[in-house]
C-alpha cells in the first residue's frame, strides 16, 4: 500500500511539473523545428531557457504571461516560440545558443530574428527583467519586437 501511495505521489509530481513546462496555450517548438519554421515563415523568435518550479521568473512568466490567452495568441500568431527546458539535459545546439548570449546555465529569454540575431528595441536595448513583467508591458514589447522585424 505504501508503494502505491509513493508511486501515486511521484506520478502526480511528474504530471504537474511537465504541465508547468508547457506554458499555457503557447505552442512551443524545439530549437531545431522552431528555427526552421521561423526561416520559412520569416517570423521573429522567442527563445525561453526555462527552469520552471523554483525559479521566480519562470513561475511568474507561466502564471501571468504564458497563461494569458491574449498573450498566448499574440505569441503564437506573430512569433515562433522555442522552449528550452533547463531541468533536462540540453542539446549542443541549445547550449551553443545560450553561450552565444551568455546565459550562464540560468533562465533567459531571447527575442531573435529568423537568422538568430538578437532583436532590440528602437533605443538599442534588450528586454531585461529580474523576476516579473507586467502583462501589458510584455504585450507592448511583443509589438515592438514584431515591428523591428519589418525594418
Amino acid at each position: 500500500m505504501k508503494k502505491m501511495l509513493i508511486l501515486s505521489i511521484l506520478f502526480a509530481f511528474v504530471l504537474t511539473t511537465s504541465a508547468f513546462a508547457v506554458g499555457g496555450d503557447v505552442k512551443w517548438f524545439s530549437l531545431k523545428d522552431g528555427m526552421a519554421k521561423a526561416k520559412t515563415e520569416k517570423k521573429p523568435v522567442i527563445v525561453d531557457f526555462f527552469f520552471g518550479a523554483g525559479c521566480p521568473r519562470c513561475e511568474k512568466l507561466e502564471k501571468f504571461i504564458y497563461s494569458d490567452p491574449k498573450i498566448a495568441k499574440k505569441i503564437n500568431d506573430d512569433f515562433v516560440p522555442i522552449f528550452i527546458d533547463l531541468t533536462k539535459p540540453i542539446s549542443k545546439e541549445e547550449e551553443d545558443l545560450g553561450n552565444r548570449y551568455d546565459y550562464k546555465n540560468d533562465c533567459l529569454m531571447l527575442f531573435l530574428d529568423y537568422d538568430m540575431n538578437v532583436l532590440k528595441d528602437p533605443s538599442g536595448k534588450k528586454m531585461c527583467f529580474i523576476d516579473h513583467i507586467e502583462p501589458d508591458i510584455f504585450i507592448s514589447y511583443l509589438d515592438t519586437m514584431k515591428a523591428q522585424m519589418k525594418k
